[in-house]
């Protein structure tokens, strides 16, 4: 077009836009008049500029942007192609480094072109009604200057760069200028055998004829709107349409005059813009701001059934450090293309969120089994392995499940609870979907808050503990309590070690958490040391695999030792099983260090794991605590079986063969006890016995303030003193 209307950083400043913009409407081929100099013109366009760049950054800026667009109609810039190349320099200018979301700028540019079509409007108005009232004020007397303004009007009527026509009240079209009929591929001589209707579009809304209807009926002076037009050769043009009526000296209709100004391009602009803003550029899915909006147009029909299937790569990580990002992004775009693929009912709508995480709205139908099928469909469409550059992948999915009613919760509900389902499904093996439970959901939800509060209830003292007793089977005489954490939280009331320990070791807390619980017990410890030094019991404290692991605990466990004055004798750590397992190295030496001052060493829950007795041999054990499961098994006379008491003795008497003394768990029978009791079995503890109790409690124990439960004669061996 002989001009360059590219775009510019917005950093060049005022002086720059000013310069491309100065270039675009005196430079090349022109059919417009420039109405001053050049640097006149490059005055006047750096101020302009200037002012649109500071008007775009304020929080209202319309009405100054479209005072900034008059100001350029009143500076006597009209032609064909002015309003154009502005909207295309100010377009380039601020679309490609201006900062300015692409919504925002389209508003600013529309009102820019709006400035300027309506300030033209009011002077070719003016012009007019100059006429008028020429014609009723003095109608013979002016009639040599009626005629020089009516040659005027036809002139800028005709000569006008912007599209204008008028139109009787029967939709005829009466005169049109060229720029007018140009617009649409005819002479003005071929659109005037046409009428308005003529002109309908496919894309035209209803209400825009009912509001042309209206305003021949006199009840608008004026319309302006978006409207398509079929150009004589089929393509749409796009126009920015202001219909203005015309009156009689009676105030009633008689013609429309219409200002026609081709955004086509404006228009495209603007929709690629906002494809840009709603779209992912890999995949060319809906994006995650496109989805919340039609999640969000979904719930405004309350009475809508619908659910989400959010969908994530399984190992998708994996393909990226193996392959590289340009086939992880290849694979991106062929799963994208099986989603789609999936999704071929009315109103089903996949959107990549992010990364390697898709998620489909998927409305439902009465059977409500509709959501379910489709993420089987999508598992069935991802068993085929993937061809990506020569490389074949297997790659499944793991697919969260949601189905609910608008108005039984929130689309940001919906989206929350399918995203922790296919966190579900990984966590049974990837490759498969979960439906969202609700307990399951609300359980999930209790433990996220209660590692939230983690930190301050450490702090707080809300943290204490109970002390369950561990009695000689002998003679039922307390030899040993073991430290049972409780967390009194202010709203959820006292919770158990169960339900909080796991959350300590997957966040991080349990190292302050066991250090809490290690140092509360040598003090207690050390209170009864001080109080009854000839029958205070071992205290027997809970340790984690992941606080062994550390390399400070070793130090920290001999410091409390040391804090407190305890005898290292009277305290016991017990590790479970599989942690034992999972110790070696460094871990296991900081055990034995332990052991070798005094410390004795148990194993906990002894048969829920491994259960490898040869390996315990190489262990600094002392105790072995059988896991309950064991004990269960012989509750009652009417459950036992010879196995598991086989079972059972063989344990006893291998224990007892290595070195070690037997605790049994969770004692609540009589029968229990007697049988431990004739196996060999050296403690116990259990509801049986004592159920967890607070200090003082074990204080009046000591104390012979409360009653001991029924003892029976030895059979067994005693156990080590202070166990």
């Amino acid at each position: 077009m002989g001009w360059d209307a590219g775009p510019g950083p917005a950093s060049d400043g005022p002086h720059a836009l000013a310069g491309r913009w100065t270039a675009a409407l005196t430079g090349g081929a022109r059919d417009h008049v420039v109405p001053m100099s050049a640097e006149e013109t490059r005055l006047l366009l750096t101020e302009l500029a200037g002012e649109f760049e500071a008007a775009a950054h304020t929080p209202e800026p319309t009405a100054r942007i479209a005072e900034l667009g008059a100001e350029l109609a009143r500076s006597h810039f009209v032609g064909d192609e002015v309003l154009g190349r502005s909207i295309a320099v100010l377009g380039g200018h601020f679309g490609a480094a201006g900062g300015i979301p692409p919504d925002r700028l389209a508003d600013l540019l529309g009102a820019f072109a709006s400035g300027y079509i309506r300030t033209f409007r009011g002077w070719l108005l003016a012009e007019q009604e100059s006429v008028r009232a020429a014609e009723i004020v003095a109608r013979r007397s002016v009639e040599q200057q009626l005629r020089a303004s009516e040659a005027r009007l036809r002139a800028v009527f005709t000569q006008a760069g912007i599209g204008t026509g008028l139109s009787d009240l029967t939709g005829r079209i009466i005169e049109v200028n060229t720029a007018f009929a140009a617009m649409l591929g005819y002479l003005p001589t071929e659109m005037c055998e046409l009428s308005v209707t003529d002109l309908v579009h496919p894309d035209d809304d209803r209400g825009m004829w009912d509001l042309y209807v209206a305003l021949l009926r006199g009840d608008h002076d004026n319309v302006q709107l978006e409207k398509a037009y079929l150009h004589r050769d089929g393509h749409t043009v796009w126009t920015n349409l202001n219909v203005s009526l015309i009156r009689d000296e009676h105030g009633d209709p008689q013609y429309t005059l219409v200002l026609v100004e081709d955004i086509s391009e404006w228009r495209a602009l603007r929709e690629r813009l906002n494809y840009r803003a709603h779209h992912d550029q890999l995949t060319g899915l809906p994006n995650r701001s496109r989805f919340i909006d039609a999640l969000a147009a979904a719930f405004a029909d309350t009475t809508a059934t619908f659910g989400l299937c959010y969908v994530d790569l399984d190992h998708f990580k994996f393909v990226n450090d193996t392959f590289g990002h340009a086939i992880g992004d290849a694979l991106l775009v062929q799963a994208a293309a099986r989603l789609s693929a999936c999704a071929t009912r009315p109103g089903q709508l996949v959107a990549r969120m992010g990364g390697d995480e898709f998620v489909i709205l998927v409305p439902q139908s009465a059977d409500g089994d509709d959501v379910a099928e489709f993420a089987q469909t999508v598992l069935d469409a991802f068993a085929r392995p993937f061809d990506v550059h020569g490389h074949h992948l297997s790659v499944t999915t793991s697919i969260g499940v949601m189905e609910g009613r608008a108005e039984h919760t929130s689309a940001d509900e919906l989206l929350q609870a399918a995203d922790t389902t296919m966190y579900w499904a990984k966590a049974a093996g990837r490759g498969r979907y979960a439906v969202f439970d609700a307990d399951r959901g609300r359980r999930e939800h209790t433990r996220t808050e209660l590692s939230a509060a983690m930190p301050a209830a450490l702090t707080r003292g809300e943290l204490f503990l109970d002390y369950q007793p561990i009695v000689a089977l002998a003679d039922q005489r307390m030899v040993a309590v073991e430290a049972l954490v409780r967390w009194r939280h202010p709203d959820l009331g006292v919770l158990t070690p169960a339900q909080f320990v796991d959350l300590a070791e997957d966040n991080g807390h349990i190292g302050a958490l066991g250090a809490l619980v290690l140092e509360r017990a040598c003090r207690d410890s050390h209170h009864w040391h001080d109080r009854y030094p000839d029958r205070a019991p071992t205290v027997s404290v809970n340790v984690s695999a992941a606080e062994v692991a550390d390399p400070t605990w070793l130090d920290r466990v001999q410091h409390v030792i040391a804090d407190t004055g305890i005898p290292p004798g009277s305290l016991q750590l017990e590790l479970t099983e599989r942690a034992f397992m999972q110790t070696s190295g460094r871990p296991l030496e900081a055990l034995r260090t332990l052991a070798a001052l005094g410390v004795h060493i148990a194993i906990d829950d002894f048969g829920t794991g491994y259960s490898n007795l040869a390996y315990l041999s190489q262990l600094p054990l002392d105790v072995i605590k059988l896991a309950g499961p064991f004990v269960h098994r012989i509750r009652t006379p009417d459950a036992v079986s010879p196995t598991d008491v086989l079972v059972l003795e063989s344990i006893i008497e291998l224990s007892h063969a290595l070195g070690f003394t037997v605790t049994a768990e969770c004692v609540e029978t009589r029968y229990q006890a007697n049988r431990l009791h004739d196996l060999g079995c050296d403690t116990a503890q259990g509801w049986l016995f004592h159920r967890p109790m607070p200090i003082d409690r074990v204080t009046d124990l000591l104390a012979g303030r409360s009653p001991a439960p029924p003892q029976r004669a030895a059979r067994s061996r005693a156990a080590p003193t202070g166990q």
